[in-house]
């Protein structure tokens, strides 16, 4: 880096105009930089890598600022596009933290110009001059740090010059209205809103923290403090800018005590999932002859009528498929009865052939009235989320799973927030992502920082770090997955007890997203989380022998057994196991769940 410093000489440090101060604005000059004080969060601004953040300290004027990272081969640049009038002229100026800051405008059809700052410590102002070219319409005024430097801050940039606006120009939308609170846990809120006329985003402001920006008209927020009051307020913004604020709302949150709602399991769970609306090849199991050592029962699958529809719809067997079929109503008795044993009967939405994505609002209150429709008619417990294939995927941008932007991600959250509301602290709320949506985000988060990746790496993250208040158990399928990541940094293969143990400890210990130490997904509670297998070798890839089951248990709940890999804890309230599915174990003589029974000394 010593070298790199070298060329810049004396004469381009005078030519960029170092820390050099700009002629003063004329009277008839705007400022023409949006949220230039970062008040709206990174609203109006691009970020390289997913490098920039606004903060709330330290700030130079108003309540927030830009925070930017460079990380390997990238400076932390955050830009925008600005519209100028040709052949005129223009000060560019910030206020800035760290060493190496540089502050810049490009595209000017003339000279680009360029300045930084040395020195860490107090806020520096940077401020620069240039003169659009005699065609020049717009151009980008940037800010970013250097490679292997630490954080900079950024605050009140500002571009004085000749406004190109005038009559007919955009205007900013109208404040929100109808800002509601609903869906309130012990961590998280969900709020709603009317959508504003003109409005591309918004932006929602909560007491002091950064503003968080969303696409549509509702907003998943997290991470709060439990009996705790917080105050919102939301703004609507366009290309011509920010709205006034909307009236606040206040809420407060629960006292906490557990979450995850659905209590009435017993302290370990053994669930399954029944083929409900098809047969395979391993035989159609009647709802009334599955036996009682199966305390959660997923009914497969509520599927959408398209991808995007999401119209969930639920039908039994049809007879020429499935002869031994029960009726509808002999179906819901046996429910009933399931349920006075004290088991749970959940509607499982998705599996391999029902991708079911929400890209919109219509489409997420269509899944709530629909899944709702199915939970009513049958009297069902709750609600088991197995989307598979290509029904999560983050939208380029979306590089952080505290505060999701993709338009899917935030519609799933949302509707479910809703029938969690609609059913009250007894709906039982369970998830079966694959590995690749859950722990290959330890390493790889979405499409990622430069573009390339799968982004469907990661995308469960938000979905469960969102609703792990309401969530009641958490069984990844350990199976059907190639090669993950553990956090020994080593990779893990299915079908041993290794696997298992990697994978599960990764969920009860926490990992940081895409290796980034600074958004790291907080571990589960060991009652949330179960362990997926295949029943037999018959139902998926990874089928492991009971021996290697018991070996994984041993490991994670008493610190015995675990082989080369070092887990992080022991938990002996760890939930229990998952399988596909109840008719492969019947296919299979009951070997699992029988196993399962013995090592809980249980009697079915």
């Amino acid at each position: 880096m010593r070298r790199a410093w070298s060329l810049l000489t004396a004469a381009a440090l005078a030519a960029a105009g170092f820390l050099a101060a700009g002629p003063p604005a004329a009277a008839a000059d705007a400022d023409l930089v949006r949220n230039g004080g970062f008040e709206a969060g990174l609203d109006g601004w691009s970020c390289s890598a997913g490098s920039g953040t606004a903060v709330t300290t330290p700030v130079h004027g108003g309540t927030t600022a830009l925070r930017a990272t460079p990380a390997g081969q990238d400076n932390a640049r955050c830009s925008q596009t600005v519209t100028v009038k040709p052949d005129s002229t223009y000060t560019l100026g910030a206020w800035v933290q760290g060493a190496y800051v540089y502050l810049g405008a490009s595209g000017t059809g003339t000279t680009d110009v360029s300045v930084w700052t040395q020195s860490p410590g107090a806020w520096k102002q940077l401020t620069t001059t240039f003169r659009t070219g005699p065609a020049t319409t717009s151009v980008t005024v940037h800010t970013h740090g250097w490679y292997g430097q630490p954080a900079h801050v950024t605050d009140d940039v500002t571009l004085v010059g000749p406004d190109p606006g005038g009559p007919g120009q955009p205007q900013p939308p109208a404040a929100p209205t109808g800002l509601t609170a609903s869906a309130t846990s012990s961590s998280s809120v969900l709020l709603t809103w009317t959508a504003v006329a003109g409005a591309t985003s918004y932006t929602v402001h909560r007491d002091g923290a950064a503003p968080l920006t969303v696409t549509s008209p509702s907003a998943a927020v997290s991470g709060l403090a439990a009996s705790t009051t917080y105050t919102f307020r939301v703004a609507a913004v366009n290309a011509a800018g920010g709205s006034p604020q909307s009236a606040p709302v206040s809420v407060t949150t629960g006292s906490g005590g557990g979450g995850g709602g659905g209590g009435g399991l017993p302290a370990h769970a053994l669930v399954g999932y029944l083929h409900t609306s098809f047969a395979n090849g391993s035989g159609y199991v009647r709802m009334a002859d599955v036996p009682a050592s199966w305390d959660v029962i997923n009914l497969a699958f509520g599927e959408p009528t398209s991808v995007t529809s999401g119209d969930i719809r639920f039908r039994l067997c049809p007879v020429a498929e499935c002869p031994n079929v029960e009726s509808p109503a002999e179906f819901k008795a046996a429910v009933k009865a399931k349920q006075a044993a004290g088991k749970k009967v959940l509607i499982s939405i998705g599996g391999q052939n029902g991708q079911v994505q929400l890209p919109t609002t219509a489409a997420r209150d269509t899944f709530v009235s629909s899944v709702s429709a199915i939970i009513d008619e049958y009297g069902l417990d709750g609600l088991d989320i197995d989307f598979e294939g290509h029904s999560l995927s983050l939208a380029t941008g979306d590089t952080d799973f505290r505060n999701p932007t993709t338009p899917g991600i935030v519609n799933l959250i949302s509707a479910v927030k809703a029938l969690k509301a609609r059913y009250g602290p007894g709906f039982v709320l369970t998830m079966a992502p694959e590995t690749f949506f859950v722990q290959l985000g330890y390493q790889f988060y979405g499409s990622g920082p430069w573009g390339g990746q799968d982004p469907r790496a990661g995308a469960y993250l938000p979905v469960i770090h969102a609703l792990r208040d309401d969530l009641t158990l958490l069984h990844v399928q350990d199976y059907n997955s190639g090669p993950i990541m553990g956090l020994d940094n080593q990779y893990h293969s299915m079908g041993g007890a290794d696997f298992h143990i990697a994978m599960t400890d990764m969920l009860l210990t926490g990992f940081p997203v895409a290796g980034n130490t600074a958004r790291v997904f907080p571990a589960l509670r060991p009652d949330q989380v179960a362990i997926g297998l295949p029943a037999t070798t018959n139902a998926g890839n990874g089928h492991t022998s009971p021996a290697e089951v018991t070996k994984a248990l041993n490991c994670l709940t008493k610190k015995t057994d675990c082989g080369t890999y070092q887990t992080h804890g022991t938990w002996p309230g760890l939930r229990g196991l998952m399988t596909w599915s109840i008719n492969w174990d019947r296919f299979g003589g009951w070997e699992f769940s029988r196993n399962f029974d013995a090592y809980y000394g249980r009697t079915a």
